[in-house]
């Protein structure tokens, strides 16, 4: 299957393929606007540190939850505060780290559309992927700010004794989605410039 079918983009020549060759291998889009192009470049490098940060943050979440496991069957101690620490862990990574999934188009998605439809079609089909998904993930990113502002100004807390502040995992959640936001709009003008392309070349 063609990167053009799967709708993975196509490595430049000479660029190593986006694909399975670890974090140094995400290439930016040959396709990409002009225009998007500083904000591409940013977001790869964004992206790599936010990575590197995720793992260690996944070795920190294994590492609480051990002890708390540890803690509570010898110790019998409680253990609200290494649930919450691990649980604003994981969601800070899986949020802060969206992006860089989505710059590999590593997110779960149906292609049972894609050895059906012809190149024409999947490229107009990748388009409206890009262009919904950037709407949601605005939309989403909006939402995840106001719920920041809101635990910031009241000062809301977890119902814990611990009562970590909630505008952590907000800020982490509003952080990812603006991220993710961003690279589904530089996503989305590749997608739009093929297409037109396409166009072009049909006439």
């Amino acid at each position: 299957m063609s990167a053009e079918t799967s709708g993975r983009p196509a490595a430049a020549p000479g660029v190593a393929a986006p694909i399975g060759s670890g974090l140094a291998a995400v290439a930016i889009d040959p396709a990409t606007p002009r225009l998007l192009l500083p904000l591409a470049r940013a977001l790869q490098g964004i992206n790599r540190l936010l990575m590197a940060i995720g793992m260690l943050a996944l070795l920190a979440a294994s590492a609480v939850l051990t002890s708390s496991v540890v803690s509570r069957y010898f110790m019998k101690a409680s253990t609200d505060w290494q649930d919450e620490a691990a649980v604003f862990l994981l969601v800070g990574m899986t949020f802060t780290c969206g992006a860089y999934v989505q710059s590999i188009r590593g997110h779960i998605g149906i292609e049972a559309l894609v050895g059906v439809l012809s190149p024409r079609l999947n490229r107009l089909r990748m388009a409206l992927v890009d262009l919904f998904g950037l709407a949601f993930c605005c939309f989403f990113a909006w939402k995840s700010w106001t719920l920041l502002h809101e635990a910031w100004v009241d000062g809301q807390t977890t119902s814990s004794s611990w009562a970590p502040p909630l505008w952590i995992p907000y800020g982490l959640m509003s952080v990812g989605m603006s991220l993710l936001a961003l690279q589904l709009l530089v996503q989305a003008g590749c997608s739009i410039r093929r297409l037109g392309s396409a166009a072009m070349e049909a006439r």
